[in-house]
């Protein structure tokens, strides 16, 4: 038990439901122009970033949110040269990304400088220096107007965004309109991959309403769920792609083009996670299907 001098984090993952994290001291509070910004020291997960009351990564497991995000999409993909992260403030997927050779320009678009430069600062594991590598270009604008502005068409789309709060930055980046810019700036065989919201049978409706609403747009969309431990959940993700199915490559599949692109430093994703994750459960599957809404411009999602 904590002794009285601790202090508590308390994330609401619902008007009922909550987290605790007990506080060993504040590194940074604040609020930039887009949102409100803490890191913070626990002793169950280290360091922690806190956007807005929710926590987006911890010491102890980031890596297993960015080597989900990334490398499903990475190494399906044929040949990844051109690669474009819409958020990513903390740069851990920029990290995952520069694993791979292949690439050659990778592309990070974030509107909150301010956050990333905290990042740099208090948490410099997270990019490992991606931030840094000639490969990497980093610009600080609403990721939407930049996809708008900008006619480039991308091998790979990351989508690493805050959930869609009515008062934060990223809730304009759900939308079926958005969803059809990104089909337009995606090249052949284009794959999308981005976080999707909590897959808690009693929260999952967020995740199924961004499913449906890109089920519209693409051929092929598939949801993988990764268990995070600083968020006690299951996080949800998706695979996006008007060629490919994720879930059509086997464990021998991914172990193959794993060894075939030397990447030797993984310590979450291989084949048999691959087919773990891409595993949904059946009440899920059932409960996303029930889901019918479709996130447009004028109806967009809000989440707590």
């Amino acid at each position: 038990m904590l002794s009285p001098e601790w202090k508590w984090f308390i994330e609401f993952t619902h008007p009922t439901q909550a987290h605790m994290h007990g506080v060993k001291r504040y590194i940074y509070s604040g609020k930039t122009a887009y949102q409100e910004v803490d890191i913070i020291e626990t002793e169950f997960f280290g360091r922690c970033l806190i956007l807005d009351g929710k926590i987006q990564s911890s010491q102890y497991d980031e890596f297993i949110y960015h080597e989900s995000l990334v490398h499903p999409a990475m190494i399906i993909h044929p040949d990844p040269k051109e690669v474009i992260v819409l958020g990513g403030g903390e740069g851990g997927a920029l990290r995952e990304i520069l694993k791979y050779n292949s690439v050659e320009e990778l592309l990070m678009v974030d509107i909150d400088q301010d956050v990333v430069s905290l990042c740099e600062k208090y948490l410099p594991e997270w990019n490992g220096g991606a931030f840094k590598d000639h490969r990497t270009e980093l610009l600080f604008m609403d990721a939407r107007k930049y996809m708008e502005n900008n006619q480039k068409k991308w091998d790979v789309i990351f989508i690493d965004i805050t959930e869609p709060l009515d008062d934060g930055p990223a809730y304009m980046l759900f939308t079926r309109e958005f969803y059809q810019l990104l089909a337009s700036r995606l090249k052949k065989n284009g794959i999308i991959a981005l976080q999707a919201a909590n897959l808690n049978p009693q929260l999952i409706n967020c995740h199924g309403a961004i499913y449906n609403t890109l089920k519209q747009v693409f051929k092929n969309v598939d949801s993988y769920g990764a268990y995070i431990p600083s968020y006690d959940t299951v996080w949800g993700f998706l695979f996006v792609s008007q060629e490919v199915s994720a879930r059509e490559y086997t464990t021998e599949m991914i172990d193959n083009l794993i060894a075939q692109r030397k990447i030797l430093d993984l310590k979450y994703y291989d084949g048999l996670t691959h087919t773990h994750i891409f595993s949904l459960p059946r009440n899920l599957r059932n409960i996303r299907s029930r889901e019918n809404r479709i996130i447009e411009d004028n109806n967009p999602l809000f989440t707590l």
